[in-house]
């Protein structure tokens, strides 16, 4: 069952990655097919296997011959192990199927936030309403609405540090897609778990901070993927979590 998953997971990659590359540029998710970037080639199906192809092909282009990028495979491979992880941590269960939504929006994020500095609507909004189906079916519609208002919650705390950004350093501290994501992470989290995910991204994110600040002072740093990151991180330890902040608290 776990290959499977991983299989499953592989494949869903693939689409995810072309997802993130397609949507900031404003390209349909269907068509074209999946083509060669370089010479335009429309891939055959043999050439299209998650992983497989890849590797068969060397990771170049069968007819130009020019490389083919290893982003997809990349994410194809994270993708397929983010979901045998999900499966081993939860099994089959509602928050099996939460966490497949965070995946999803690790693989997509990642591409689209690290290539363009974008992070779409629309995979937002389609997370959104699916989290709060699920918690709908999994434990009620006041739980699903709770939901809604931890969103707004850590969203409202990811935007007074967007304005404490423009005030200390002159410049976003987090973007506009960071915001809507951190509703994402509150729907899914609540408050105190909430708070956790944004101090949990911000130290993943440092080192790669002082980097960027090291090597040229005008880059910009993409913090879509340390957040979405971040969010998987919480929600697979949650107890754990939960457990730490109440002994915390509690003294």
């Amino acid at each position: 069952m776990l290959y499977l998953i991983f299989a499953i997971g592989a494949i869903f990659g693939s689409f995810y990655c072309v997802v993130g590359t397609r949507l900031p540029e404003e390209r349909s998710i269907v068509k074209p097919r999946s083509h060669c970037e370089k010479c335009g080639h429309v891939l055959k199906w043999y050439e299209n296997i998650p992983l497989l192809s890849y590797i068969f092909l060397g990771g170049l282009c069968k007819k130009c011959k020019e490389p083919i990028g290893s982003i997809y495979f990349l994410m194809e491979l994270l993708s397929g192990a983010l979901f045998a992880l999900c499966y081993k941590v939860f099994g089959i269960n509602t928050y099996f199927f939460l966490a497949l939504i965070i995946v999803s929006l690790v693989i997509i994020i990642f591409v689209s936030d690290s290539k363009f500095m974008i992070i779409n609507d629309s995979p937002l909004v389609v997370s959104l309403i699916l989290i709060f189906i699920l918690k709908w079916i999994d434990t009620g519609i006041i739980s699903a609405l709770l939901s809604l208002l931890y969103g707004f919650i850590i969203f409202g705390v990811a935007y007074l540090l967007r304005l404490f950004g423009y005030l200390v350093f002159k410049q976003e501290a987090l973007g506009g897609g960071d915001i809507k994501l951190s509703f994402i992470a509150g729907m899914l989290l609540g408050v105190k778990l909430g708070i956790v995910y944004i101090v949990l991204a911000s130290f993943l994110a440092f080192p790669y901070a002082v980097y960027i600040t090291i090597k040229n002072k005008d880059n910009m740093l993409p913090f879509g993927p340390f957040l979405v990151a971040s969010l998987l991180i919480v929600f697979l330890n949650m107890n754990t979590l939960n457990n730490i902040l109440e002994v915390l608290f509690r003294y």
